[in-house]
C-alpha cells in the first residue's frame, strides 16, 4: 500500500508540475495579446488558465503531501489531502467564474469592439495544440492509476479545448463585425469554469465529510462474507474514506463455541479476501458470538 501510495503521489506531483509549466506559458500569452486587443474572450481565457495554474500548483503540492506514509498522527495517512486543494480550487473558481461572467456581460451590453488580429488565432491553436497534448498525458496516466485528481486535471484540459475553440470562433466573427459573439463566449467560459468549480466541490466534500463506500462495493464484500460458511450472520459493515480509498469495518457473528483462534482465523483470512478489493486501505474484523 505504501509503494502504491508513493506511486500515486509521484505521478500526481509531475501532473501538477507539467501542468504549471504548459499553463503559465498559456496564460501569459493570452493575458499579453488580450490586453492589446482588448477582447473579452480572450481575457476570459486567460483568466481560465490563471484558474488552471492554481489547479496545477494545488495538485502538484496535494501529491507530495498525499505520499507521505502513515504516522501516530495520521494512521490512514494523508491521502485527503487532495481533496482539500481541490475544495480551495473549487471555491476560487468559482468567484473568478462570477467575475469573467459579469466583465463578458459588460462586454455585451456596451458591444465594445476589439482590435482584431492574427495573433488572437495564433494564440488559440497554440492553446488548443498545448491542451491536446496535456489531456492525452494526463488522461493516460489518470487511467492507468486511477486517481481522481489527475482525471480531473485531464478533464479540466479537456474542457480547455472546447472553450479556447469557442473563443477561436468568437475571433473569427469579428472579422465579419459579429463583436457581441465576444461577450457572449465570455459568459459561456465563465459557465463552464463555474459547471467545474460546482464539480470539484462535490467531489472534494463528500470525500472530506467521510462518504461511504457504493453499494457495489458494499455487495462485493457482503458475498465475500458469504462465501465463509462459518459465519452466522452479518452484522453491519460501515467504511471511512482515506483518501481515494475506504478503510472498511466489518461486524459479523459466529457460533458462540468457537475457541478465540478459530474465529481469529475466520477474521484473518476475511481480511485477507476484502483487502484484495481495489480502494481498500484497511479492513477491521469484529466477530461477535451467536
Amino acid at each position: 500500500m505504501l509503494i502504491d501510495t508513493l506511486k500515486r503521489g509521484k505521478e500526481t506531483e509531475k501532473v501538477g508540475l507539467l501542468g504549471i509549466v504548459g499553463n503559465v506559458f498559456l496564460f501569459i500569452l493570452k493575458i499579453v495579446v488580450a490586453l492589446a486587443s482588448k477582447s473579452q474572450s480572450m481575457f476570459a481565457d486567460s483568466v481560465n488558465s490563471g484558474t488552471d495554474i492554481l489547479s496545477s500548483i494545488m495538485t502538484f503540492v496535494g501529491g507530495r503531501i498525499s505520499q507521505n506514509a502513515s504516522d501516530e498522527q495520521h494512521n490512514y495517512g494523508y491521502g485527503k489531502a487532495e481533496y482539500v486543494f481541490s475544495l480551495i480550487i473549487s471555491l476560487i473558481m468559482g468567484y473568478l467564474a462570477i467575475t469573467v461572467a459579469v466583465e463578458g456581460a459588460k462586454a455585451l451590453i456596451i458591444q465594445s469592439q476589439f482590435e482584431f488580429s492574427y495573433a488572437l488565432i495564433v494564440v488559440c491553436l497554440v492553446t488548443i495544440i498545448t491542451k491536446v497534448c496535456l489531456y492525452i498525458y494526463t488522461n493516460k496516466i489518470g487511467k492507468q492509476s486511477e486517481n481522481i485528481l489527475v482525471l480531473a486535471n485531464s478533464q479540466d484540459h479537456k474542457n480547455d479545448v472546447w472553450i479556447t475553440t469557442s473563443v477561436l470562433v468568437g475571433i473569427i466573427a469579428s472579422r465579419f463585425n459579429a463583436y457581441f459573439l465576444d461577450g457572449l463566449i465570455a459568459i459561456f467560459i465563465a459557465c463552464k469554469i463555474f459547471i467545474e468549480a460546482i464539480k470539484f466541490f462535490i467531489t472534494s466534500y463528500s470525500v472530506l465529510i467521510d462518504k461511504s463506500i457504493n453499494e457495489v462495493k458494499l455487495e462485493e464484500i457482503r458475498e465475500i462474507i458469504r462465501s465463509f460458511k462459518s459465519i452466522d450472520h452479518i452484522d453491519k459493515i460501515t467504511s471511512k474514506a482515506a483518501g481515494k480509498s475506504f478503510v472498511i469495518i466489518i461486524k459479523v457473528s459466529v457460533d458462540g463455541n468457537m475457541t478465540v483462534n478459530e474465529s481469529h482465523d475466520i477474521a484473518g483470512k476475511l481480511k485477507a479476501r476484502v483487502m484484495e478489493l481495489k480502494d481498500v486501505y484497511d479492513v477491521i474484523v469484529h466477530i461477535n458470538p451467536v
